[in-house]
């Protein structure tokens, strides 16, 4: 009798124990189901590795981001916005923690194995854009302010940038995907170039969308002054970070298809000195 007993009450363990396996079988794919959901239509984290956005965000940060306002209205002059990079960024690539990696799955297929980069937005499709000295501009301090369509705008004021890539030399989109073209070796930025050529993989983009856009359009430069204007294409935006020194941005890899735009940082969750909303 006591067996029988003892058998019914291991047949009742098993049960439970079955019972309790699929109900958490159940609530683990609720989860997966309902996080990745959310993961595409609402927020998602990011990983900010450089000091690009210094003092604004201090690396290594990773922000919570949020993908529902961008779907209502555009980002305006001065928003912090996060982007899919247009090309494969291979160094950043190596920052990506595990969990970068697993949720990147969910990426839109055009960018999938692309990294998110995070900078603030200066320019708008028709804008023209230049940089002017800054008045406390010096020989041993020169930093310049943005002018877009001929006034700074007010959320750029205290903003201040150096003169470098395109802003400096009109083919440098050119130059840094074809650094083996022997048009380019007289260029000042020659090394860089070719220091680039294992990093990122620049060519693919700008031979398939920006140079078919024909850059003598949309870059100009006055040759007596040497002052270069940038006018945005329509379907792009112009990308730039607080920390002009450095900051890999438009000025270098050029404009930001509108479609590659994720959202927009609103808190910072580490480290847990900086968790807060993200001070704009």
């Amino acid at each position: 009798m006591s067996a029988k007993m003892s058998e019914k009450a291991s047949e009742k363990k098993g049960s439970r124990f079955l019972h309790e396996v699929r109900e958490w079988g159940k609530a683990i794919l609720y989860a997966v189901v309902f996080g990745t959901i959310i993961r595409l239509f609402v927020f998602e984290t990011m990983l900010v590795p450089t000091g690009s956005m210094i003092p604004t965000i201090n690396p290594p940060a990773r922000l919570f981001v949020e993908k529902v306002t961008y779907e209502y209205r555009e980002p305006d002059y001065g928003d912090i916005v996060v982007f899919w990079t247009p090309y494969v960024d291979i160094e950043s690539q190596k920052y990506l923690r595990g969990f970068d990696k697993f949720m990147d799955l969910f990426a839109p297929a055009e960018y999938r194995g692309h990294v998110k980069y995070v900078k603030r937005l200066v320019g708008k499709p028709g804008d023209i854009l230049e940089l002017r000295k800054a008045p406390d501009y010096t020989s041993a301090n020169p930093v310049y302010q943005l002018y877009v369509n001929g006034d700074i705008p007010p959320a750029l004021e205290e903003k201040r940038y150096v003169r470098e890539g395109i802003f400096y030399d009109p083919m440098f989109y050119f130059g840094l995907a074809h650094p083996d073209d022997p048009s380019v070796r007289i260029s000042p930025y020659y090394r860089l170039y070719q220091a680039y050529k294992g990093l990122i993989e620049y060519t693919e983009y700008y031979d398939t969308v920006l140079g078919p856009l024909g850059m003598e359009e949309y870059i100009s430069q006055d040759p007596a002054t040497g002052e270069v204007k940038v006018t945005i294409p329509e379907g792009f935006r112009f990308m730039m970070g607080d920390n002009s020194t450095n900051s890999f941005d438009s000025r270098y890899f050029g404009f930001v298809p509108e479609e590659a735009i994720v959202g927009s940082p609103m808190l910072t969750i580490w480290p847990l000195s900086d968790f807060g909303p993200l001070k704009k």
